[in-house]
This record gives C-alpha cells, sequence and structure tokens, in this order.
C-alpha cells in the first residue's frame, strides 16, 4: 500500500493484481491499493487502515478480515454475488456493500442460450458417443427425430434483473418463434419483459409449461433450494434447465436423482452448492444420466470483455465512494 503521507485512500483488493492487467485494467491513481490474498501475512495488518476492500464475487468468506477492519466503509465485489460477507452485519455498521450488477449480464446470456442449444441438439451426449467410436450409431438415433432447436419452444426465465432481461433478449433475438415467460415477484422491469413479449407467470406454471428453464436469482433464504425435488417433479421430461444463477438455489442431489430416472431431458450446472463440487451427486452420476449433464466451473459470466467491464465498474465504484464524496 502506498506511504500514508500520499493522501490517497487506502484499499485492500484481495484478488492478483493480473487479474486487472490481463484484460488492461489498472487500479485508478486516485487510491493507494494493496493486492493481496486474504491468507496472506499482512493482510490483517493491511485490513485494519482499509477504507474498501475490493474482492471477487467467488470464493471463501472473508469474516475474520472483516472484524480487524475498524476503518472500513465499502466492500466492492468485482462481480454480481455478495455471498462472501454478511451484508446485513455490515450494512448495521455503517460499511456499504456493493457489487456490479448488468456488466456481465450479456455474457452470461450468450452462456444459457449456448447451453440450452447444445442441451436441445444432444451435444454432451454426441461428443462421449462419438469419441467412444460409434458415430454412425449416434447419428442414426439423433437423427430420428430427438433433436429440437429453439423453434417454438416455451422459455422460462426465473428471476428478471439485469441478467434475466438480457436472457430474454437473446432468446427473442436469436428465435422470434420462441414464447417468453418469466417468475419474478419484483421484475427489474416489467416494461422492457412485457417489450419483449415476456409475460410473468407464478413459478409452478411457468416450470410446468416450460421447454427450457434458467435460473437467474440471487442466493438468498427464500431462494435456497427453490428448485428442489417438488419442483424438478414439475418440469416435462423433455424439458432443459440451465443453472446459472448461484449455487444452492437447485438441490443438486434431486436434480441428480431427476437425471437418473430419466424425468428430465438435460441439465447445464455452471454454479456449484460448494466450489469446487467435490462430493455433488452430479458428479457420480454414469451412463445416460451423465451425458445428459453438461457441466462447467462457473465460467457463465467470465469472458475478457465481461471481466473488463466489471473490473472498471467497480474501481469506478470505489472512486465514487471514497475520492468523489
Amino acid at each position: 500500500m502506498s506511504p500514508p503521507d500520499a493522501g490517497r485512500p487506502a484499499v485492500l483488493c484481495l484478488r492478483p493484481e493480473s487479474d486487472f492487467l490481463r484484460v488492461g485494467v489498472r487500479a485508478p491513481a486516485s487510491l493507494a491499493v494493496a493486492f493481496r490474498e486474504p491468507g496472506d501475512g499482512d493482510a490483517a495488518e493491511l485490513a485494519r487502515s482499509a477504507r474498501a476492500f475490493v474482492l471477487a464475487s467467488i470464493g471463501p468468506r472473508i469474516d475474520e478480515l472483516l472484524a480487524g477492519a475498524r476503518e472500513l466503509e465499502l466492500v466492492q465485489f468485482t462481480g454480481a454475488g455478495l455471498d462472501r460477507v454478511d451484508g446485513d452485519a455490515l450494512e448495521a455498521r455503517g460499511v456499504r456493500v456493493r457489487g456490479v450488477g448488468g456488466a456481465n449480464a450479456v455474457t452470461v446470456a450468450q452462456y444459457v442460450v449456448g447451453a440450452a442449444i447444445a442441451l436441445l441438439r444432444r451435444f454432451p451426449e454426441a461428443d462421449a458417443e462419438v469419441r467412444a467410436g460409434r458415430w454412425a450409431e449416434e447419428r442414426r438415433h439423433l437423427v430420428g427425430g430427438l433433436l429440437r432447436d429453439l423453434g417454438g419452444l416455451a422459455v422460462g426465465i426465473v428471476g428478471l434483473g439485469h441478467i434475466g432481461l438480457a436472457v430474454a433478449a437473446a432468446f427473442r433475438g436469436l428465435d422470434p418463434s420462441c414464447s417468453l415467460a418469466y417468475f419474478d415477484p419484483q421484475p427489474r422491469d416489467a416494461a422492457a419483459a412485457d417489450a419483449l413479449g415476456a409475460r410473468p407467470l407464478a413459478l409452478d406454471a411457468l416450470l410446468r409449461k416450460s421447454d427450457v428453464v434458467t435460473l437467474h436469482v440471487p442466493l438468498l433464504p427464500a431462494t435456497r433450494g427453490l428448485i428442489g425435488a417438488r419442483e424438478l417433479r414439475l418440469l416435462r421430461p423433455d424439458a432443459v434447465l440451465v443453472q446459472a444463477s448461484r449455487g444452492g438455489v437447485v438441490d443438486e442431489a434431486a436434480l441428480a436423482e431427476a437425471l437418473a430416472a430419466g424425468r428430465l431431458a438435460g441439465a447445464a450446472v455452471d454454479v456449484w452448492e460448494e466450489e469446487p463440487p467435490r462430493s455433488s451427486p452430479l458428479l457420480a452420476l454414469e451412463g445416460t444420466a451423465a451425458r445428459r449433464l453438461l457441466l462447467t466451473p462457473h465460467v457463465g459470466g467470465v469472458s475478457r470483455q465481461s471481466e473488463r467491464r466489471q473490473f472498471l465498474a467497480a474501481w469506478e465504484g470505489v472512486e465514487a465512494a471514497l475520492v468523489t464524496t
């Protein structure tokens, strides 16, 4: 961190500087920034004088560091998720907790549409079968009426914030013939949804009617386990599910059971109850059930372009809070 006489607000960034530099982003010169990992030897000492923390949305909680940060005014995440801190407790201390909403919305939307198409066209299954030397058998199997595209399908979007709206726009832009519905008691922009032709539905009705269900809600007490065994039974057997919200929104054991029982055509899982997912029952699936799965390591919102947008927005948020106020 820069010397005290520099007169710049002290900021502790809990992710490597190289993360920012690789997409051409530097910390503002108006801030005295120290880049550390939470377990670094001097991180706790630096935290005591830091007026702001900057950190990724993914990773372990940092409660111990926060307890010693008596000068803290702001916790700024470089993503949308705020799960690594107790936001209510910090707000009670007068510490603002901020994420970067919407900066990676288009990137997530591209992931969702791509994952849905991959599942509807059975790409994971086809890849495994071709690698196993069953090219001709798999082609006959798939050509026999099993493959679908988006035309005329019903897409259900659970959570209509920045990302949910971007997902709706992406599906509408790619294939105007698909129908859109959403579940969100407090949509960010109902008028924008209406302009896209997306209609509101209760969650159970949305699950029953949709060919593609995609999730975009934060992890809150009300959304933990939102999609469990009961909800999965409401889905059509030929429906596909895309989980790109937060780990814990979907009951992974219930999802694994639905896939094993053949009650779901496929699922894409990018976010996990435990990250890395060492003991997820989804990883234990075999055979046909495993080939209905598309698994990714929490990268649905990651691209060079989205990271640059997120990092720039995060530093702008810190500057606005500490320098221009």
